[in-house]
Parts: structure tokens; C-alpha cells; sequence
């Protein structure tokens, strides 16, 4: 009996190709053809669940085109995830990485697929009750202090990145990322990168840190983190900029977030105060820069959605919703001019 043809992939991703990778490098893993779905959800590297049928798996590979300097490295992603491993921050077990272009037109990586839920509205968490909504978002602060706490030199991550000048160099960082795709008039954006750059807080000691800590970029079983997802901006750096990424995303309303992951509504969520009190207490950190952290959090998103509108403008990103996504840099760019004037 002839066996199945493979089914074509989606865009970004050719069963047949990946297939016959896996076969070389992996013997035995995949029993049959493939399908492949694309994960919606993401807004920069393409996400897709692949299966023999049998075995399912998750596959990473960058966007179709416009890759910016330093974004969208699979072989750092891989690294760290592999590295965390054995520690106590959940993360899927890494399978292969593939540098080689020719297999899907760009490097690329593949891990196990992890059952879990990534929560990225209010709705979805008024649904589950607030008593686990609750526990699930302390959840979400715990395992990012357990990140904080694992010492880089112990995960084989010493040189992972350069801690010295960590914060002015992710303003300058994110300030060119801006230049790469400015296209349009954005009102504010500089007023805010200038003002976040004239007064810099003095980082304490160095962690690995996520770099977009939020919900939606944890898989969530029951009530447990069962994966932190999406390391590309993991580096070594101030923990803080994380928490004030997360204190951010708590923050946020449905109407202000447009398409953007907006849980700050649900009944029983921790609100901001909450969550940072709870990490000063847990990691003994000094947090009352946090205004700081938070203004740099929407910058940096600001930057990001701005360079996700860039290249939906020319034709090189795939899926739902990109028609919109540049309304919503204006009004990140006034939340953290609010931030900073509030402090």
C-alpha cells in the first residue's frame, strides 16, 4: 500500500523538507508524513505544531523577511532554553537546531510540545474563576523570580551577554530597531526615549533575563507553569526590566490594548502593586525604580508592534490581525510619557 503524500506545510514551512531533517538528525523520531499548523498568537517568530500522528512537536524559525540586527537568533533561543533545563524554570526539552537555510529557508529549531494553555485575555481567565486566576498569576511571578535566582555561571550562561551597561545599551538597541523600521510620524517616541535615557537607574546583580515575560508566553496546566515560551530577547541584564515588562502586560485593559494580550480585567487577578511587592519580597530586590522599568516596557513594545506594522506594510509577515496592530503604538508611547511624569 502506497504510503500518504505529506501535506503541504504553511507558509514558512515544508513537511517534506523538515521531514528529511529529522530523519537525518534524529533517527527514529518521526514515524510517518507531517502536518503542520501555524500557532497563531505570536506577532514576530513563527510558531508552528507539527505531527506524525503520533508524536507531536513545536517548530521556530524566524519571520518571512525584514530580520532586524540582533532579533530573531534561533541558535541564542535554543541555548538558553537547553541551558535552563536542568534548573527549576520550566521549559521544553529542546530536540534539534538547524542553521543551515537551505532546509527552511531560514535556521530554525524544534522542541516537544508541552500541553498547556497560554492566556491572553480577561475572557479567558473570568472563564477559569478568580480564585485560579488568582493562584495562577502569583504562579506567573514565582517562576520568574525561580528565573531571576538561577546563577548564569552554574547554567553554562556566563558570557550569554554583557551586563555591563545593560540598561543603556537596550535603549540604544531598541532606539536603532525603531530607525530600522521608522515609516511614518510618530508623535512622542522620541520625547520618551530621550527621557527615559536621561536618568537611567543603577542595575543590581546580573540574571539571565526573559526579555518579554508576560502570561501568553507561559503555557499554563491546571493551576502550574508548565513552560516559559519565546526566549528571543533572553540576554544576561538587570532582572528588573522583566518585572517591568510583566507590571506592564497586569496593567492593561481590553480598549487600550487592541490586539495586544490584555488580562489586567479579570476578576481576581493580583494587580500591579501586588506583584511587585511580592517580588521585592521573594528576591530581596530594591523595586522602587519599577516606574522606570515600566516606562521602558511600553518603549520597547512600542518599538516592537512599530516594526511588526513595518513589515506587514510590505508584505513580509503572515497572519490574523496585522492590519491594525500599528494603531497601538501611539497609544503605548503616551502610557509611558504617563509613567514617567507620574513616577
Amino acid at each position: 500500500m502506497t504510503e500518504p503524500s505529506p501535506e503541504p506545510g504553511p507558509p514558512g514551512l515544508d513537511t517534506a523538507r523538515l521531514a528529511a531533517y529529522l530523519h537525518r538528525e534524529r533517527p527514529g523520531l518521526v514515524e510517518g508524513p507531517l502536518r503542520a499548523e501555524l500557532i497563531e498568537g505570536g506577532r514576530s517568530n513563527l510558531t508552528y505544531r507539527v505531527t506524525d500522528g503520533a508524536g507531536t512537536w513545536v517548530v521556530r524559525r524566524p519571520p518571512l523577511g525584514h530580520v532586524l540586527s540582533t532579533a530573531h537568533d534561533m541558535a541564542r533561543e535554543h541555548r538558553v532554553i537547553s541551558a535552563l533545563a536542568p534548573t527549576g524554570v520550566p521549559v521544553p526539552a529542546t530536540l534539534a537546531l538547524c542553521s543551515d537555510p537551505d532546509v527552511l529557508g531560514a535556521p530554525f529549531y524544534v522542541m516537544e510540545h508541552v500541553t498547556g494553555v497560554p492566556y491572553r485575555t480577561a475572557a479567558e481567565l473570568t472563564a477559569i474563576g478568580p480564585e485560579r486566576t488568582r493562584r495562577v498569576v502569583l504562579g506567573l511571578l514565582d517562576t520568574l523570580v525561580t528565573l531571576h535566582a538561577v546563577a548564569p555561571e552554574t547554567a553554562g550562561l556566563e558570557d550569554f551577554g554583557r551586563p555591563e551597561g545593560f540598561l543603556a545599551r537596550q535603549l540604544r538597541r531598541w532606539g536603532k530597531q525603531l530607525d530600522a523600521s521608522r515609516s511614518r510620524d510618530l508623535p512622542g517616541i522620541d520625547e520618551l526615549a530621550a527621557a527615559l535615557a536621561s536618568d537611567v537607574p543603577a542595575s543590581g546583580a546580573a540574571t539571565v533575563v526573559h526579555g518579554d515575560y508576560r502570561l501568553d508566553n507561559v503555557l499554563v496546566d491546571g493551576e502550574r507553569i508548565a513552560a516559559v515560551l519565546d526566549w528571543e530577547m533572553s540576554t544576561l541584564g538587570d532582572p528588573l526590566t522583566d518585572l517591568g515588562l510583566l507590571v506592564m502586560y497586569s496593567g492593561l485593559r481590553p480598549l487600550e490594548s487592541g490586539g495586544v494580550p490584555a488580562t489586567g480585567a479579570a476578576p481576581g487577578r493580583p494587580d500591579p502593586a501586588e506583584l511587585v511587592e511580592r517580588y521585592a519580597a521573594r528576591s530581596g530586590r530594591d523595586v522602587s525604580r519599577i516606574a522606570w522599568y515600566t516606562a521602558f516596557a511600553h518603549f520597547k513594545l512600542a518599538v516592537i508592534i512599530e516594526g511588526i506594522h513595518y513589515r506587514y506594510t510590505i508584505g513580509q509577515t503572515v497572519g490574523p490581525g496585522f492590519d491594525r496592530i500599528g494603531d497601538l503604538v501611539p497609544g503605548f508611547v503616551e502610557a509611558g510619557l504617563t509613567t514617567l511624569r507620574k513616577g
